[in-house]
């Protein structure tokens, strides 16, 4: 059966067109402050990647509260491991190049166990930092997403701008998604109506709001969720 055959065969339920996926990564104080209540006010939920560090039990009683609620706690490792190509990782003894996939696992695991302890119903999902996927370098390079397929229901990575996941043919351990910093609400839209076309599911990756060095201002984040909200008989 061709691709496109497929397609037209899978529809939303209950005539929605495409489904939108709301995450957010690193655990910043902005999301608290900023993130969290407009996402409430207009009535959505959504993923909050977390990295447990240092005194896990205080930084996480926030997100604990935040799940609560209904959102997401969801695992994004212990300590953040990127490629060493980034300045700010190549200090790190455990920058992506000089790791091992027992090496990856250990942080992962630690992650998992810590965010459990905190939040019971957290960690069911996972996102790559850096949207990376692979440890070691040429030869010995691995990929650890069949380590993350094992913990995890399922995982978030990088996309393409512009094509959304195929709900019947995704990797659900090596989702795609679009890194919405810098982004403004009228671009957000305009792939949500593209992946609407393909009835497709749109994940979307933010960062601080209003914050830090991949941000999204808080006026864009909030016109993109009153546009899901008026449409989300479509959505």
């Amino acid at each position: 059966m061709e691709l496109n055959d497929i397609a037209e065969r899978f529809n939303w339920p209950n005539g929605k067109r495409v489904a939108v996926s709301l995450t957010f990564d690193d655990g910043l104080q902005s999301q608290l402050k900023l993130a969290v209540p407009l996402l409430e006010e207009h009535g959505f939920r959504a993923t909050f990647y977390v990295n447990p560090t240092g005194d896990y039990r205080t930084s996480l009683k926030p997100w604990k509260d935040v799940a609560d609620r209904g959102h997401e706690i969801g695992n994004h490792t212990l300590t953040h491991p990127c490629s060493c190509n980034f300045q700010f990782a190549r200090a790190n003894v455990k920058c992506l190049e000089k790791m091992t996939l027992e090496d990856i696992k250990a942080d992962i695991i630690e992650a998992h166990r810590r965010i459990k302890e905190v939040v019971p119903n957290g960690s069911r999902t996972f996102a790559y930092p850096c949207y990376e996927t692979t440890i070691g370098r040429g030869l010995s390079k691995r990929s650890y997403v069949p380590i993350v397929a094992e913990i995890f229901l399922a995982a978030r990575g990088w996309g393409e701008l512009g094509y959304p996941n195929f709900p019947l043919a995704c990797d659900l351990h090596e989702l795609w998604s679009w890194p919405a910093h810098r982004m403004s609400f009228e671009q957000m839209i305009g792939l949500v109506v593209r992946a609407s076309s393909e009835n497709g599911w749109a994940i979307y990756t933010f960062h601080g709001i209003n914050e830090g060095h991949l941000p999204t201002s808080e006026f864009d984040l909030t016109g993109f969720l009153r546009f899901l909200k008026k449409n989300e008989d479509k959505i």
